[in-house]
């Protein structure tokens, strides 16, 4: 299963257990991060597309680390005039891991369970109300 997200104004291919670079994220590390903003979906039988996202998926990851990625030089010049500057840049970024793509679905079954479980305790309660008050 694999979802392509939209996060920075870019968009990114990721499935569960990726390690992903994203623009500086403002997250603190080990923190939990939701993309709410998924473009397209896939499982092994279907893909559902989003017009522009897909409604009810969420991709969860976790903050492993923050840094700076590799330097660049830029280099400015004029032609004939002597004129010569030298810059470098590190672009800053987060790196996150992608635990979970939670898709409508899921979460559909995920409150039913949660329904049934409850619903289970509530008759157990009440049969032993029942039997306590015989």
């Amino acid at each position: 299963m694999y979802a392509i997200i939209e996060s920075c104004g870019k968009q990114y291919k990721v499935a569960e257990g990726d390690v992903v670079f994203f623009e500086k994220l403002d997250v603190e590390e080990g923190k939990k991060v939701t993309f709410d903003n998924v473009v397209l979906v896939s499982d092994d039988k279907k893909v559902e597309v989003g017009a522009p996202y897909v409604k009810g998926v969420k991709v969860e990851g976790k903050v492993v680390s923050h840094g700076k990625g590799k330097k660049i030089l830029v280099y400015k010049y004029k032609a004939k005039k002597n004129y010569r500057r030298t810059q470098g840049h590190r672009q800053p970024y987060t790196k996150v891991e992608i635990t979970k793509i939670k898709t409508a679905t899921e979460k559909a079954e995920v409150k039913a369970e949660a329904e049934a479980k409850s619903a289970e305790k509530k008759t157990a309660t009440t049969a032993k109300k029942e039997t306590a008050k015989a």
